[in-house]
């Protein structure tokens, strides 16, 4: 597996005189190439944005952080190389990945090696099981996916659900499983799971088949290719209301089909219209041509817990890092504040409803944990 690394290398003015004590090393591991490339984008870009920031005030601990972007090449085994990389490389942390598939390929090279690791997106809740040094920032997909089912059944007042299932995503396929356990719970039925693999040419046979039942909502548990899924949905004259996840939203979703719907809705982690004034401050200063969207604000939240526990710990020991992660109140954060239960995942992170209306995104509201 042929893979690359960027070395971002900072050069602070106090930092760059001799006897100056060296940078702390950041790994960031994400797709920079490959399928997973146009979603990853945006959180890269928020890595960047908040390394640079970080940078600028004087770094931490009086030292700037040295970011060191390696691409997975939007596959697991990518993803295991550019872990192995970050090792060779004696990381102080790593920061991702994006998809949950590339994540559960990271995170056991992480642990074994003592190396803290913050997803900033992978929702599927084994990760964080993996081990004592693995995070994350954002919701899980037991809460996203119940929240789905709740918001179909009892806001869409829907009974009989489609559920569209990429047999090649971690993601896709717990979504669609915690999902179809709510939904049903609830009183409703699932009339089928559809598959497919996002790498595929064609999905008549998908849309056909959906196109065939009578349900009353189709949800698509998958990433980019569900815009393209959606609009030929929709071409197909399905009256059924599309809903999904938060893989919706990023990368080539709307270029890809979702612009093109009437309606639809799905699950995110925060919108640019978030009245948190850490939220309203972060939206004012990205720079232009970066998107304000969820992707960005979770890269860069992701370095700012991690920042703040190496501030804590007042050290770059990987062990007293992990230790001031566990323990962290980040009051700060853009999706809101941050603190970690015993497994290593947020406590308390809201979830964003957002309509597309004629292929723009709208928000509806958000929904806290019960």
């Amino acid at each position: 597996v042929l893979s690359f690394m960027f070395w971002i290398m900072p050069c602070l003015a106090k930092e760059c005189q001799a006897g100056a004590e060296p940078a702390i090393r950041i790994a960031a591991i994400l797709s920079l190439t490959g399928q997973a490339a146009a979603s990853n984008s945006s959180v890269v870009s928020g890595i960047q944005m908040a390394v640079d920031e970080i940078n600028s005030g004087g770094g931490v601990l009086g030292r700037p952080l040295e970011l060191l972007l390696i691409d997975n090449e939007s596959t697991p085994i990518g993803s295991s190389v550019a872990a192995q990389k970050a090792v060779d490389n004696k990381v102080t942390a790593i920061i991702g990945a994006s998809w949950s598939s590339h994540s559960l390929a990271i995170a056991p090279i992480a642990q074994k090696n003592r190396i803290p690791m913050i997803s900033p997106l992978s929702t599927i809740p084994k990760l964080t099981a993996i081990g004592d040094m693995i995070f994350r920032v954002c919701y899980t997909d037991d809460f996203q996916g119940k929240m789905l089912a709740n918001f179909a059944y009892n806001d869409l007042k829907v009974r009989r659900a489609l559920v569209f299932v990429d047999l090649t995503s971690d993601y896709s396929m717990e979504l669609a499983r915690v999902f179809s356990e709510r939904f049903l719970s609830l009183g409703g039925s699932i009339d089928k799971e559809i598959e497919y693999k996002s790498n595929q040419l064609s999905y008549d046979r998908q849309i056909s088949e959906a196109v065939g039942k009578k349900a009353d909502v189709v949800v698509l548990t998958g990433y980019d290719e569900s815009g393209f899924i959606a609009a030929k949905l929709q071409e197909a004259g399905i009256q059924a209301k599309i809903i999904g996840g938060d893989g919706w939203g990023d990368g080539d979703f709307y270029t890809s089909g979702g612009n093109q719907l009437k309606t639809a809705f799905f699950l995110t982690h925060w919108t640019g219209e978030s009245e948190n004034p850490f939220s309203r401050r972060f939206v004012e200063k990205i720079p232009e041509g970066v998107p304000v969207i969820f992707g960005t604000a979770l890269g860069y939240d992701a370095v700012y817990v991690l920042v703040e526990a190496i501030r804590k710990a007042g050290s770059t020991d990987r062990e007293k890092i992990r230790q001031s992660l566990a323990k962290i109140t980040y009051t700060k954060g853009v999706t809101g504040a941050i603190t970690f239960d015993d497994q290593g995942d947020p406590v308390g992170m809201n979830l964003v409803v957002i309509e597309i209306r004629n292929g723009v995104p709208t928000y509806v509201k958000t929904i806290s944990p019960p």
